[in-house]
């Protein structure tokens, strides 16, 4: 089955993590590598009522640690974490994480 993941700020910025070979994180661990991500960067909610969708929490994360965080190599074994973690808590074969757009798509 097909498993991508994709973080773009814009047309010209994309960064695409390919998981079809690597081994899939089990859904208990990516909700915790996540939540852990989101309180250690300080991420705030996006929406005004103060609840964090899994979207959200994604999005939040992608967008606090900056588009250095997928392009520079130095990074790669984050960058793979956090699609690893993206993909198993969607659990959708490809999600695209639009930062610059604010939205995920499936």
């Amino acid at each position: 089955m097909r498993s991508q993941v994709i973080v773009s700020w814009g047309e010209t910025q994309r960064y695409t993590f390919d998981l079809e070979e690597v081994q899939p994180m089990p859904h208990d661990v990516a909700r915790s590598w996540l939540d852990q991500q989101f309180n250690d960067l300080g991420c705030e909610p996006i929406r005004l009522t103060g609840k964090v969708l899994l979207a959200d929490k994604v999005l939040a994360i992608a967008q606090a640690v900056g588009e250095n965080r997928f392009a520079d190599a130095a990074y790669r074994p984050w960058a793979q974490a956090f699609a690893r973690a993206v993909s198993a808590m969607l659990a959708k074969p490809v999600v695209h994480i639009d930062v610059k757009a604010l939205t995920v798509s499936y």
